[in-house]
């Protein structure tokens, strides 16, 4: 099966009224893990590789590695960037063949956040891929930063729909409550402004991050104000890859075999993504292209 656009599976969940999973991968077991769960529940999937796991594998590489599992697994995969701050590291990924790029320039001020956006929308539309952009910011889980001060960061409903028209972006990353990585309080969405900003943009696709550690009622809840793509990528790092690689490797004796190890970490993956899926609504909504 051949990669497929952001664009095209969010048209889906735009109708459907589900959000589709956007799971990070760091190797090849890790990414046999997500598209065998979504080919398990016959969902929709999107796999995305930080500029660091890009930097690591390679883009070339990377494209060819899921090209090859969406075809051992008979299903279209999204492969998309997260998170790129720059314009050349998005540039080498929509070269090399990745379906999807997020250009994360939020934060820069407003008007540098367009010019850049609008410059990878540009690029990018030469050869059909999509562009996910952010507007406000959506931070790691810092201690010092109280609440009012994480509020002033959240995504203006207002700017936000002056923002895709200034930009023609694909997808929007909101910040309204999530942080990356794990939460140290549980996380406190902002629902209304979620909903806000959807009845402002109704056939903009919204974009949630920071989803590991956020209770199954609030992705839930997110869903029904419009929230339509969902990131999990720590979970993944840290107990699907992390966890389970140095559980088995200090069982496993000196001269085992380590694709062992590495077929244990495929199935933690692999229920991990099928547990989302079915929180996220994506189960059964799987178009074939």
């Amino acid at each position: 099966m051949s990669l497929v656009t952001l664009r095209s599976v969010m048209q889906g969940a735009m109708k459907g009224n589900y959000a589709v999973g956007s799971f990070n991968f760091f190797g090849l077991e890790n990414v046999q893990g997500i598209i065998a769960a979504a080919a398990a529940k016959n969902a929709p999937v999107i796999v995305q590789a930080s500029p660091g796991c890009v930097k690591h594998i390679g883009e070339k590489c990377i494209c060819g590695m899921v090209e090859g599992i969406s075809d051992d697994y008979g299903i279209p995969v999204v492969l998309h960037l997260d998170h790129a701050a720059d314009y050349e590291t998005v540039k080498r990924c929509i070269d090399n063949g990745f379906s999807s790029v997020m250009i994360d320039a939020s934060g820069k001020s407003y008007q540098e956040n367009v010019e850049i956006t609008a410059r990878v929308v540009e690029y990018a539309a030469r050869v059909g891929v999509s562009v996910e952009a952010e507007l406000g910011h959506v931070g790691g889980n810092e201690e010092n930063v109280t609440v009012d001060e994480r509020k002033a960061l959240f995504t203006d409903p207002v700017m936000a729909q002056k923002f895709v028209e200034e930009t023609g972006i694909d997808a929007l990353a909101v910040a309204v409550g999530t942080v990356h990585g794990f939460y140290k309080l549980p996380p406190q969405l902002d629902f209304e402004r979620i909903q806000t900003i959807h009845d402002l943009m109704p056939d903009m696709p919204l974009v949630l991050h920071g989803g590991t550690g956020v209770p199954e009622p609030d992705f839930i809840r997110s869903i029904s104000c419009g929230i339509r793509k969902i990131n999990v990528g720590t979970e993944l790092w840290y107990i699907g890859y992390g966890n389970t690689m140095k559980k088995y490797a200090e069982e496993m004796p000196i001269n085992g075999d380590p694709r062992k190890v590495m077929a244990h970490v495929r199935e933690e993956c692999r229920k991990i993504v099928e547990n989302k899926i079915e929180v996220f609504g994506s189960a059964g909504k799987l178009i074939r292209y």
